[in-house]
């Protein structure tokens, strides 16, 4: 009978680690150069060495002195804290962040929460760089407790989040206390899901086994959590970094036996391999099993994850893509591209495509993937980054819906609220349907089920009025004359914009005729000839004037009408004692009841009506009162 061996699933590199290392190796590539990492990219020693072999070298924050200024620093999967970005920044280094995504969003519900007023509570190892890196999140202001052991009193305020290799009993002692003696509290259990089934898989194996084998870096997490796991239910159970770390009397026994292997985050699959080889070679052990199962993972591939292939087929619906798996990929022609084109067009038999995979397989048993998901991940880290920096955008507005609009960015629907588009209120918003608008980001807030991205138009039209009007007042001159565009109307007068500044055009600065109200001679949108005749540049007021622009009419009125000849004139209004006849716009002469008719007039409406055309005699013009006086029955 042979001896068995098990080999736990989910041993070895996880999702981040492998994404890091993979990563770090293909930026060394591209650049051809020396590249650094802050700290060991992985606790692992001979992936370490590894690493060194292929030009990527290890570099403590202290001493970052000694690169210069476009170096390479790549951030590791453990993350770091809020203002290590910024040195790195500020010495000007090409920054590759290869932070886990699991830490990643710990760090900023971390900052979210903190902001927002709680206290923030840490389950893990204090020593830890992604607790460290965590804690920089918060200004290192955390309560963290190693082993699940609280041994202070509690702020009555708080956010509980874990370390990511955390164990899960750990977790339930904090949560068990602040449940007591925190009068409000929000826990995220952010332990990895990887971490946590590797856990469960060692513990399982360790349950049934004779001897353990735990396989990983001295100083990983995660790696002396599953030895303290696996050695709680098998007392014979050893921690190794390579194959030389096995006793050598270890595999040595005359009876049957079974033996199970676990391998932390940081553990490459060679070296894992390894130490099924020499159990095959020592004691016959039987793993055949084993080795077709971390071969078939080394070329797995999992939802979310980047892939490089070659295209080897393209269609009118779909391209086909080789890439280094047990089945080809497909890309569908909706996963491409939203606009309306040939993929012939734009896709060639032989070109290298990256993707990533929205399904493992199909109904046909190819693997699904999507370059709109790469186009939009990079679009929702643009978008970020331009809410941070003021950045300016463009969009199309696609959709019309309650409260604004919806436009679209690179595949990332983002709103535009009603009050954001002008610097006025719109009534039709559809008339932005199909149209490119230069925008900026003012709302990014990311929540677990969804983000929310806020957009403003209106933002840049107001910098652009300021800056129109800090020019504006600087050049405007009693008496100039300007082109204006009428922006609303009121009782008393409208509202002109001129250079960007609103100024007051009063209702009796519109004609020198007789004006009732402003809608009567202007229309909202409507471009107008106005002169400055008041400017007040401490008070920014601006008062603005159409019949300025025009001479005075009562200017040398008695050239203009000569008394005693014949004039034709229209009935504009009425009084007790007479009627207006206007000669010309701002000059009306009176015809005084008396002068009306030769028949007995009780009211001038009697005889006359308004808007009627007359003739009368002028028997009197005066400039200087600006008085004429007619009489219509001296012709009759």
């Amino acid at each position: 009978m042979k001896n068995q061996v098990i080999l736990s699933q989910n041993s070895g590199f996880c999702f981040g680690v492998k994404r890091a290392v993979e990563d770090a190796i293909n930026t060394q590539k591209n650049l051809s150069k020396n590249i650094y990492t802050l700290g060991p990219l992985i606790h692992n020693e001979s992936v370490i060495k590894y690493l060194t072999e292929n030009n990527i070298f290890p570099i403590e924050l202290e001493d970052l002195e000694t690169l210069k200024e476009g170096d390479t620093i790549v951030i590791r999967s453990h993350g770091v804290p809020k203002d290590t970005y910024v040195k790195l920044s500020e010495k000007g280094f090409n920054i590759v962040d290869l932070t886990c995504p699991f830490v990643s969003n710990i760090q900023n519900k971390v900052s979210k929460y903190s902001e927002l007023g709680y206290d923030i509570l840490i389950v893990g190892d204090p020593n830890h760089p992604e607790v460290k890196g965590i804690n920089g999140w918060c200004n290192n202001k955390a309560f963290i407790f190693k082993n699940g052991e609280v041994d202070v009193s509690l702020p009555k305020r708080v956010c509980v989040v874990s370390q990511t290799t955390e164990k899960q009993e750990n977790w339930e002692k904090v949560i068990a206390t602040v449940a007591k003696e925190c009068k409000e509290f929000i826990a995220f259990n952010t332990i990895c899901s990887a971490t946590e089934v590797r856990q469960k898989n060692a513990f399982k194996i360790s349950e049934s086994v004779d001897k353990m084998v735990v396989i990983g870096g001295r100083h990983s997490s995660n790696t002396n959590k599953l030895y303290e796991i696996c050695k709680a239910n098998c007392e014979d159970t050893i921690h190794i970094e390579t194959v030389e770390d096995i006793p050598k009397n270890f595999l040595q026994n005359n009876n049957p036996y079974s033996i199970g292997i676990t391998a932390g985050a940081s553990t490459p699959d060679w070296i894992i391999k390894e130490v099924l080889n020499k159990m095959n070679e020592e004691k016959n052990f039987e793993i055949n099993e084993q080795l077709a199962y971390m071969e078939e993972n080394d070329n797995s591939v999992f939802v979310g994850q980047l892939v490089k292939g070659k295209i080897i087929s393209v269609n009118e619906k779909e391209v086909y893509v080789n890439i280094g798996y047990k089945s080809d990929a497909v890309l569908p022609k909706e996963e491409i591209t939203l606009e309306e084109v040939e993929l012939k067009n734009i896709l060639n038999v032989g070109d290298e495509i990256e993707a990533k995979v929205i399904s493992r397989t199909n109904i046909d048993g190819y693997v699904v993937l999507s370059r709109i998901e790469v186009q939009r991940e990079k679009a929702f880290n643009e978008l970020k980054k331009m809410n941070s920096n003021d950045e300016e955008l463009e969009v199309k507005i696609v959709e019309e819906v309650k409260g604004g609009l919806i436009a679209n960015y690179n595949g990332v629907k983002v709103f535009l609220p009603a009050s954001h588009i002008e610097l006025h209120h719109v009534e039709d918003l559809s008339q932005y349907i199909g149209k490119t608008l230069k925008v900026k980001v003012i709302e990014f807030s990311e929540e677990k089920r969804q983000t929310k991205i806020v957009i403003s138009r209106r933002a840049i039209l107001e910098k652009i009025k300021a800056e129109m009007e800090l020019k504006a007042w600087e050049t405007f001159q009693l008496g100039d004359d300007y082109e204006g565009v009428v922006k609303r109307l009121t009782g008393f007068g409208a509202f002109v914009e001129v250079e960007g500044v609103d100024g007051l055009l009063h209702v009796s600065e519109i004609s020198w005729g007789k004006v009732n109200k402003p809608s009567d001679a202007l229309k909202v949108g409507s471009k107008i000839n106005v002169k400055i005749i008041e400017l007040d540049k401490e008070n920014k007021k601006l008062g603005l004037s159409i019949k300025a622009l025009k001479e005075d009419p009562w200017k040398d009125v008695e050239q203009k009408y000569p008394t005693g000849n014949i004039v034709l004139g229209r009935v504009v209004r009425f009084a007790d004692f007479g009627a207006f006849i206007e000669l010309e716009p701002g000059v009306d002469g009176l015809v005084h009841i008396s002068e009306i008719s030769h028949k007995r007039v009780n009211k001038p409406s009697d005889m006359l009506k308004i808007g009627e055309q007359v003739k009368a005699k002028i028997l009197e013009s005066n400039t200087e009162n600006k008085r004429i006086s007619l009489s219509i029955k001296s012709i009759e």
